[in-house]
């Protein structure tokens, strides 16, 4: 059902846990299956310097928090804001269809972390 990659970021995930002082973050979760994701950023020169997350959820959507972390770490907002669910997805050797929706919910996190960091910084 998942692939050995999935398993992986699910058993040792990257970038877990809490953040001390994060320059923005986002919690965002799906009623349906009850997951809820946080995901912190710290931000510098443009750039995704640090990122980590608390993901209460299933096998894949602890997974694709995971994946989501090191897909965006050292990337600039501009960049990241680009991931795809797809990109998550395919980086993780495929989800099965019904959990593909664990995917879009850390691609919404990013995306709502990174708006929200550019809220506090408006010059």
């Amino acid at each position: 059902m998942y692939s050995k990659k999935v398993i992986e970021h699910f058993q040792n995930p990257s970038n877990m846990g809490g953040m001390k002082n994060p320059d923005a973050m986002a919690e965002v979760g799906n009623p349906t299956c009850g997951d809820i994701m946080k995901l912190y950023i710290k931000v510098e020169n443009d750039r995704i310097k640090d990122i980590s997350f608390e993901t209460m959820g299933c096998v894949a959507a602890i997974s694709t928090s995971s994946m989501i972390t090191d897909m965006a770490k050292g990337k600039t907002l501009a960049q990241a804001m680009k991931i795809s669910y797809n990109d998550v997805a395919g980086e993780l050797g495929k989800l099965p269809p019904i959990k593909m929706h664990c995917a879009d919910l850390a691609v919404k996190a990013l995306q709502k972390a990174i708006k929200n960091y550019k809220e506090k910084n408006k010059k």
